[in-house]
């Protein structure tokens, strides 16, 4: 069995095209989800967008209750609670083909399953899991969770909520303001974040929703998009919750709360993928059938150029999506087979890929709120009616980039586990970064490569981009030490040029193992897209690592650095990027569609 790369080491690690996991590996129970998730976000959503654009609550409430009726609630849930015990690859593609009818509907999916439901199933004890796990995988029960405070958002840790033990010693008495809540104008439970007394970190609660129990709510929020998405404050007056609803252990909220967002993450990613593929199909149909100076405007160089670019990166985020679940699905299978819990085993194996979860909510939510934002475009002014699709899309992905972690936090936080997992031995980050300095210290080749394999320059190009970072991390390391983490700014650079290594080595691995199985010949476009990306990557990690390499190296090293960065980001033969464009953009064309 080919070796699983724990969290981080794509980095320092190559992987085979032949251990990743693609969407063109589904198997017939996934390609069987898929369909009907597809099928029923056609028929109860999108024919109700507008309703959902009109604020319509009441609707995403019922089309929840629908989706629990059909099992789309608890398709992670284990069978035990009344779940489909499906496994992480599954729940993935579920929160992708249902996530795209709207905002709206997706936020409330993605609060209910993930952050609602999932801290009792992965940390409740057995009475917690019996009593309330089954009434939320089927739908009777909606969950919300309640974490963000006016004074406390992405400081998780320092909320203001208090728990106080009763007298009798059976109850803690609960008193705050919490904000942002998403499904709490229909839920029937809270997940709720509060200190007890001045412990350092928060503690987990299960609170049933009941309004003679101290709870109001507040109005609605009216927000920018996800408007059908009920968000509202919730207050806490001496409400009182049994000390057996108390979730995992005193001061373990902190912990529940960071693990939650962990696969928060990348399920956030997989919500935005096929809101992508949409956004291109309904961007492809219309430049096809709008005509100007007597010419579809699907023609022109110009729109080639967004349809391109639009659904390369569709492409690639979901390349490096399917990647990153099945890698946490086979780490979880591991430590069951080691005789871990269910739990143990979710919990472990998701946190194994904590960088890459941060990874990916960056780079496929700003990647969604581009295509939106250049879907608009190529609808001209009609893009910017209520009447297209567009508007909505635009509107509901802008939130994307701020909840599950702020895209900023993400950034550092990805640079700043990996730099941990180097400390604690599980990535060796050292010894090539050690080698990249030797190397900048000799002599480049000058032998005449071989590249008549397929992606045989990419990869090598992959392999320097590789080096950049370890580069500019190794000296960043150097220099300041665990100090490192004040200097933001370098951090958001190098966490940059990580993004890209991996998005970019998740669409080479894909695409090779397809053109290996499937022939070349049929992954034309996806060697396209995959170059294309490649080359937008390179201009991105030059640009990250000039404005790092500037920001803390002077005199010689400064030099050595500019001049490494410059041999690692040279491509001996330069791609006809204009040529890459226009073959996807006449691809798209044929088929009328997202196509991939």
């Amino acid at each position: 069995m080919a070796e699983l790369l724990r969290g981080g080491q794509f980095l320092v690690k190559e992987t085979n095209c032949e251990d990743v996991f693609t969407p063109e590996d589904f198997t017939e129970e996934q390609t069987m989800m898929k369909e009907a998730v597809m099928e029923f976000n056609d028929r109860e959503i999108i024919p109700h967008s507008a309703r959902f654009e009109a604020k319509d609550y009441a609707l995403t409430e019922e089309v929840m209750r629908k989706a629990g009726e059909l099992g789309f609630l608890g398709v992670a849930v284990p069978e035990a609670y009344g779940g489909l015990g499906m496994g992480f690859v599954s729940t993935m593609l579920t929160c992708d083909y249902i996530s795209s009818g709207t905002g709206s509907f997706s936020t409330a999916f993605g609060a209910h399953t993930g952050i609602g439901t999932m801290p009792i199933t992965l940390y409740g004890n057995e009475a917690q899991k019996q009593k309330y796990v089954p009434r939320l995988a089927s739908g009777e029960w909606m969950g919300a969770y309640c974490l963000t405070e006016p004074g406390a958002g992405s400081d998780a840790n320092s909320g203001k909520t208090t728990a106080e033990l009763t007298a009798d010693e059976t109850s803690y008495k609960i008193n705050g303001q919490k904000m942002w809540i998403s499904n709490a104008g229909f839920c029937q439970l809270f997940i709720v974040f509060a200190r007890i007394e001045n412990d350092k970190n928060i503690t987990g609660f299960i609170v049933e929703n009941n309004p003679e129990n101290g709870i109001t709510l507040g109005e609605e929020e009216h927000k920018l998009g996800i408007r059908a998405s009920s968000t509202r404050q919730v207050f806490f007056n001496d409400t009182l919750v049994p000390v057996e609803n108390m979730l995992s252990v005193r001061e373990g909220g902190f912990k529940i709360a960071m693990n939650a967002l962990n696969v928060g993450r990348i399920k956030l990613a997989a919500a935005c993928l096929d809101s992508q593929r949409r956004v291109v199909t309904h961007a492809v149909k219309y430049a096809t059938e709008r005509k100007q100076f007597k010419t579809p405007i699907a023609d022109f160089g110009a729109i080639k150029y967004k349809l391109a670019e639009m659904t390369s990166n569709t492409y690639v985020g979901e390349s490096a999506s399917y990647r990153a679940a099945k890698d946490i699905e086979d780490r979880i299978a591991i430590r069951e087979a080691e005789g871990n819990s269910h739990q143990d085993a979710e919990l472990k194996g998701v946190e194994e890929y904590a960088i890459e979860c941060s990874i990916l909510k960056v780079a496929v939510s700003e990647d969604v709120q581009n295509c939106a934002d250049e879907g608009i475009q190529i609808f001209g002014g009609m893009g910017f009616s209520e009447e297209t699709p567009m508007e909505a899309a635009w509107r509901d992905a802008r939130i994307a980039r701020i909840y599950e972690g702020t895209n900023e936090i993400n950034r550092m936080l990805s640079v700043g586990m990996l730099i941990k997992k180097a400390m604690k031995g599980h990535v060796d980050l050292l010894g090539p970064a050690t080698k990249v300095q030797e190397d900048l210290m000799g002599i480049p080749s000058f032998d005449t490569p071989d590249y008549s394999e397929l992606f045989a320059e990419e990869k090598e190009m992959l392999s320097k981009l590789k080096n950049v970072f370890l580069m500019i991390a190794g000296a960043a390391i150097q220099k300041f030490g665990p100090d490192l983490e004040e200097h933001q700014q370098l951090l958001i650079a190098a966490s940059n040029i990580l993004i890209e290594v991996y998005m970019v080595e998740s669409a080479i691995l894909r695409t090779e193992k397809n053109a290996k199985r499937f022939g070349e010949d049929t992954q034309k476009e996806q060697i396209a897209m995959t170059q294309l990306y490649l080359y937008n990557a390179v201009e991105i990690i030059i640009k990250n690592g000039k404005e790092a390499i500037v920001s803390f190296a002077e005199g010689d090293e400064q030099r050595m650095m500019l001049m490494g960065l410059k041999r690692y980001t040279k491509y001996t033969n330069y791609p006809n990027v204009v040529n890459l464009r226009n073959q996807i953009a006449e691809k798209l064309k044929t088929e009328n569609k997202y196509c991939f």
